[in-house]
């Protein structure tokens, strides 16, 4: 039987090469953020990252991991409550592989000057293969500074969550109830003290994350307010704690993750901080909760474009390979700029992590942190519906792990707060603490006079936040804008001149739309793309 057709002009698929070799913009962020004494051990560390999730085998686990997600067991076969979610293999190999790089603890268990730099690039490299296992990892990364408010939990959990073995404890967290959304001092859940900072804790929750670790933060009404409480899924006598899975959400994407809709019966827990207090301690979560979704969105936006460039590389239409068609340039440049401004904001935005005794780092997390999760989060899912649309149909299909990208960008931009919370959070910490602004134009003034654009723009931008209490329903332009300038401020610094050029000629210009593929004319395509490619040529 003749064959019918032959199988021409596909591009081979991107696997079996090691993403942080690959990504030169994630490189010299890591340079430039990273002590000197800790880069080369660094370097070695994440290489071997990159190798093992560029590997085929894992790319092929992520693809199962979403492609048959959790089923929920509420009862066994003779009726008893089980109230347990089943994971596919692949989902506890990937989290294994999280667990041994340390992505859900290292900073903690391995403290020092740069812990939390080293850990932001291993997350965003681990960020491109696959993200329901994130989740988890994220939480438990977060709740470490909370646990840590009672002596006694610490020390029975810490150790656990430290583990870089399979069994290692997670945590997840109960926050959001129907009524309420990100209103959470709305919330109807109550808490009934029963002594010794225990408490029995009655109601619902809308959505409770990742309802198979170990045990969760949760906010509930004490007597004295609302608060915070730590609850295990499972009691000391290894019975199960009253923890009622009701359903898993069926999500646009994050499909390897279970969440789930929860009644709380009775549960046990114990009770993290003061009654009243439980919205400042859910923040101690929240700020690296909070950074985690802007680097996973910057993780997302480099695998989305090394697709693109992968696919341009290779597939050819007109006569020529789609990386050298003119308009296929403006838009694979124009991507790769955003990609390598993305990474550079949250790497430096990580650094302030690690600088707890620095005040001034200290004020620029507590800004950063909303303006870094609110625009690289909502420049996400514009970036991955340009990517695919750069590989077109077959982009489209769910064969191709554009489809999964797409489907996972606007989950970052929505959990832990969306763009009009993280917007007025920028608002907040421009009112309460002036010095902040302060800190803001020590980081700008670094690179002044590095382009008459930039400092025109920088020169507005300060007065516009002095002004700022005055302008909430202006709150997502000044956001916008103060994450421009200082990604250009860091591009200036520790990239290639005609990076920082060019993405001050295409971002702060006042004719900007934010539509991808509309770099000026002038702009070195070829040299940003070369620069972005996932594999050297």
């Amino acid at each position: 039987m003749p064959a019918t057709h032959e199988v021409l002009n596909q591009s081979a698929p991107l696997e079996n090469y090691n993403l942080f070799a690959g990504n030169a913009p994630l490189g010299d962020a890591l340079a430039f953020n990273l002590p000197r004494e800790r880069l080369a051990s660094a370097r070695q560390r994440l290489g071997a990252l990159g190798a093992a999730l560029g590997a085929r085998a894992t790319l092929a686990l992520a693809d199962a991991a979403n492609r048959f997600p959790p089923e929920l067991k509420t009862h066994d076969r003779q009726g008893r409550r089980r109230d347990e979610v089943e994971f596919h293999p692949a989902w506890h190999d990937l989290l294994a592989l999280a667990f041994r790089h340390g992505l859900h603890s290292a900073p903690w268990s391995e403290p020092g000057p740069g812990a939390h730099v080293e850990r932001a690039a291993a997350y965003l490299l681990y960020s491109e293969i696959e993200n329901g296992t994130q989740c988890p990892v994220t939480m438990t990364y977060g709740s470490v500074p909370a646990i840590k408010a009672d002596a006694k939990l610490a020390a029975e959990w810490l150790p656990r969550i430290y583990s870089r073995a399979n069994d290692a404890a997670l945590i997840g967290m109960g926050l959001t109830e129907k009524q309420g959304g990100s209103d959470v001092r709305t919330n109807t859940t109550r808490a009934l003290p029963l002594g010794g900072g225990k408490y029995s804790i009655t109601g619902h929750k809308w959505f409770l994350s990742a309802p198979m670790c170990d045990a969760f933060l949760v906010l509930a009404q004490a007597p004295g307010g609302l608060a915070c409480f730590f609850m295990p899924r499972l009691l000391a006598d290894g019975g199960r704690n009253a923890i009622r899975i009701q359903r898993l959400k069926d999500k646009l994407g994050n499909r390897s993750n279970a969440s789930s809709e929860v009644e709380f019966e009775d549960a046990q827990a114990t009770l993290l901080g003061e009654e009243g207090r439980g919205v400042p301690m859910i923040l101690e979560m929240g700020v690296y909760t909070r950074l985690d979704c802007a680097i996973g969105t910057a993780g997302l936006m480099r695998q989305a474009l090394s697709q693109a460039l992968w696919n341009a590389a290779q597939r050819q239409a007109f006569g020529r390979l789609l990386k050298d068609q003119p308009l296929m340039k403006n838009v694979l440049a124009d991507l790769a700029l955003e990609a390598e401004a993305a990474t550079a904001l949250v790497l430096r935005l990580s650094r302030a992590y690690d600088a707890q005794a620095d005040a001034r780092e200290q004020l620029l997390r507590r800004v950063l942190t909303p303006a870094a999760k609110f625009w690289v989060c909502k420049r996400g899912s514009h970036f991955g519906q340009e990517a695919m649309e750069a590989i077109g149909g077959n982009g489209y299909v769910e064969e191709q792990v554009l489809a999964r990208i797409y489907r996972e960008m606007p989950l970052n931009s929505i959990w832990e707060g969306a763009g009009n919370v993280m917007c007025l959070d920028v608002l907040r910490a421009l009112r309460k603490a002036p010095d902040v602004i302060e800190a803001v134009t020590a980081e700008l003034d670094a690179a002044a006079g590095g382009h008459r654009a930039y400092d025109a723009f920088c020169a507005s931008l300060k007065d516009r936040l002095q002004d700022a209490s005055e302008h909430e329903s202006s709150a997502r332009r000044l956001t916008q804008d103060l994450a421009l300038a200082l990604q250009a401020s860091l591009l200036a610094r520790h990239s290639p001149a005609a990076v920082f050029e060019s993405f001050v000629r295409a971002r702060l210009g006042a004719d900007w739309t934010g539509a991808f593929g509309t770099l000026p004319a002038g702009i070195p395509f070829d040299a940003i793309i070369e620069r972005a490619m996932p594999v050297a040529a």
